[in-house]
């Protein structure tokens, strides 16, 4: 689930102390969908790049979203509210497990749960670095794929985010054309497996 949270996170037009906790709640409660188009990497310990990827987001609050990974593989991630489906084109397989189950305690429930983030994750403010206001998100659950998130912001909004996994591997995503409340069709939030797709219920 490296790429749910940023479901959450596509707010604009925030100040260079937009990293504040209050900001960032009030930010939450603002937004109830968005849509934005994305730019990928994982790295590893020593910075040594392992994965490149690209595509669009969207999201409605709470439960909604889709993740379209374009290049360089297709995958696409719905969350239709009551499930996650997960599709792999190449494979032709589709991957379907409960929404609450899938997501738990991770970045994914921003979006899927309530605005209530003190439950899920301690929060520290972390200040200017590298030209960014920086805020970290440290689950509180054990049972998480990430040992810390940090959001970047600047004067436009949001940056950059950094996912560290238990792995010591770092997923790093920068965002264009966000936009904040827009409308968004419910159908983009339904899944129907393909014909002939291999469909495994986890």
């Amino acid at each position: 689930m490296r790429i749910a949270l940023a479901l959450i996170f596509m707010l604009t037009c925030v100040t260079a102390r937009a990293a504040s906790i209050e900001m960032l709640k009030g930010l939450l409660q603002q937004t109830t969908s968005g849509k934005a188009r994305f730019a990928q990497i994982v790295v590893d310990k020593n910075l040594k790049e392992l994965q490149k990827a690209t595509g669009t987001m969207q999201f409605v609050r709470p439960g909604l979203f889709r993740w379209q990974y374009d290049k360089p593989y297709e995958q696409t991630i719905v969350g239709d509210g009551a499930k996650l489906w997960i599709y792999d084109k190449d494979l032709n397989q589709v991957t379907v497990r409960k929404l609450d189950k899938a997501l738990g305690g991770s970045p994914a429930a921003l979006l899927a749960g309530s605005n209530e983030i003190d439950k899920l994750y301690t929060l520290t403010n972390l200040g200017p670095q590298e030209g960014l206001d920086w805020l970290e998100a440290v689950p509180k659950s054990k049972d998480n794929t990430f040992e810390r998130i940090r959001l970047g912001f600047s004067q436009a909004g949001l940056e950059a985010m950094e996912l560290r996994d238990q792995f010591a591997q770092t997923t790093v995503i920068k965002f264009a054309g966000v936009e904040r409340n827009p409308k968004i069709a419910p159908e983009v939030f339904r899944f129907t497996p393909p014909k002939g797709a291999d469909v495994i219920t986890d």
